[in-house]
């Protein structure tokens, strides 16, 4: 089959279209025939060297498709598809659509996954704009949980206009939360709103620790959902109201920062960091039961939709990688093979 590899760690230019082994399912697998990949800023680090693939996984980029099933693997004894629970659909059969988590591969004509990282998708949602979806509900899920985010508590989420934060937006929206988000620029801000945040912070042209601070009446949010990383470690925490809690899940402004611990503790605050790629086959198994049971609803009823940014073709890659690193992309960009 064709995939899209990593010919040494680089620029999007390493990315070239090459032959491959066609994957075979495993027990408990599914082999699905590709629809669209989803693009992540995890694929960009891993296209410069920065983010191996777990042991297993395909050498090739792609953490998420939409697709067909067109293959299943023999029964696996420690998995269990019982079918009556609302979280488990049971193995998905030849035929039918699905969209897909993925630990690396997705970049490709075909993947293999286990069925427990599989969600169904129905007549309802575009089965080609599904795959923006597995990663960013897997992520917002795992972590709003990690986060204990309560009813009638408030969120802010960092880069509200990115593949994972106009999920977030959407869902803590439909979930009841008051959702306050950055964004760059009047567009995307404009965007976000639609989306269904209530305030919107425009990083390019105002104090974004002013304006949370003003929109909350000077108490902060409970809990924020933050993708700068080290940068923003210091000002995150004075955004915290008592009990706050900062989710740190991406690295866009550096590795390290500055803890201001008297500040966190004066806000018996906690800082919470997480990843989602290298988890136990049994960790994502339980997040993707979650998402299924709870979010996927959501989805499934027009309250959460896919944001799609572009289409590109799967032998385009480089220039699909070089869309996200402008940061200029909306949502999501997804690569069709």
């Amino acid at each position: 089959m064709r995939a899209v590899v990593v010919s040494s760690p680089g620029g999007p230019d390493v990315l070239r279209a090459s032959q491959v082994p066609d994957p075979v399912p495993g027990p408990g697998e599914v082999l699905i025939e590709v629809a669209a990949a989803g693009v992540n800023r995890a694929d960009l680090l891993q296209r410069a060297g920065h983010y191996p693939p777990p042991p297993g996984a395909p050498a090739w980029p792609g953490l998420e498709v939409s697709g067909v099933v067109v293959g299943v693997g023999p029964p696996a004894t420690a998995v269990t598809h019982a079918g009556g629970d609302p979280a488990d659909p049971g193995t998905p059969q030849v035929g039918d659509r699905v969209a897909a988590l993925l630990a690396g591969g997705g970049y490709a004509e075909r993947v293999t996954v286990n069925a427990s990282l599989t969600l169904p998708v129905h007549p309802v949602l575009d089965p080609v704009d599904a795959a923006a979806l597995p990663e960013a509900l897997a992520t917002v899920w795992s972590n709003l949980c990690a986060a204990r985010l309560e009813p009638g508590e408030t969120l802010l989420v960092h880069g509200g206009s990115g593949g994972v934060g106009s999920v977030a937006v959407q869902l803590a929206h439909a979930r009841g939360h008051r959702v306050l988000a950055t964004a760059g620029g009047p567009e995307r801000c404009a965007r976000v709103r639609e989306l269904g945040a209530d305030v919107v912070v425009d990083h390019r042209s105002q104090d974004v620790a002013a304006a949370v601070r003003g929109a909350t009446g000077g108490r902060g949010v409970d809990v924020v959902l933050d993708v700068l990383g080290g940068g923003a470690l210091r000002s995150n925490v004075e955004l915290l109201a008592e009990g706050g809690r900062l989710v740190v899940i991406g690295l866009q402004q550096g590795r390290r920062g500055e803890l201001d611990l008297p500040a966190l503790m004066a806000r018996r605050g906690s800082v919470i960091a997480t990843t989602l790629r290298d988890r136990p086959a049994a960790q994502k198994a339980a997040i993707m039961a979650g998402v299924r049971e709870h979010l996927w609803p959501l989805v499934l009823d027009g309250r959460v939709r896919p944001v799609v940014h572009a289409r590109v073709p799967l032998a385009d890659a480089p220039l699909a990688h070089a869309m996200l690193a402008s940061g200029e992309v909306l949502g999501k960009v997804l690569l069709i093979p």
